[in-house]
């Protein structure tokens, strides 16, 4: 995975971002095991709770096109579209992250430029995640 072009890539939609309230842009890259790239953007709504985080939106496009396995994601955002600090994911976009990866292995990138960043694990977020197999 060259991380550099994955950042970049989240980078490059945070123009997109739909935030007309926080003015606080989000994107994300979702890489899926085959390769393929998924990009998402926050969207907010004037009855705030049906607004919808970038990683989310990423994720859903991705799940969407039938896209089932992922190696990582990198989450970029900032006020007014300016990256001046990290960007972590929020208890929602952790929680559907753990529905579809292994929370061992699957790398969340929060990153400030391409060359600017910190890699976790989902599991070093979301410990003692709750997760699918907990239902079988």
């Amino acid at each position: 995975m060259d991380r550099q072009k994955l950042i970049q890539t989240a980078i490059d939609a945070l123009p997109n971002a739909y935030v007309p309230y926080s003015r606080f842009h989000v994107a994300a890259a979702l890489l899926c095991r085959d390769g393929t790239v998924y990009t998402g953007i926050n969207i907010e709504n004037a009855a705030y709770t049906p607004t919808v985080c970038a990683e989310r939106s990423a994720f859903f496009r991705a799940v969407n096109e039938g896209k089932r396995e992922f190696e990582a994601i990198v989450i970029c955002g900032g006020k007014d579209g300016i990256l001046t600090d990290y960007c972590a994911p929020c208890g929602v976009c952790r929680q559907v992250m753990r529905e579809f990866c292994d929370p061992g292995t699957f790398k969340v990138i929060l990153a400030k430029s391409p060359e600017e960043y910190r890699e976790f694990t989902l599991e070093e977020l979301l410990p003692l995640g709750f997760g699918p197999e907990n239902l079988l």
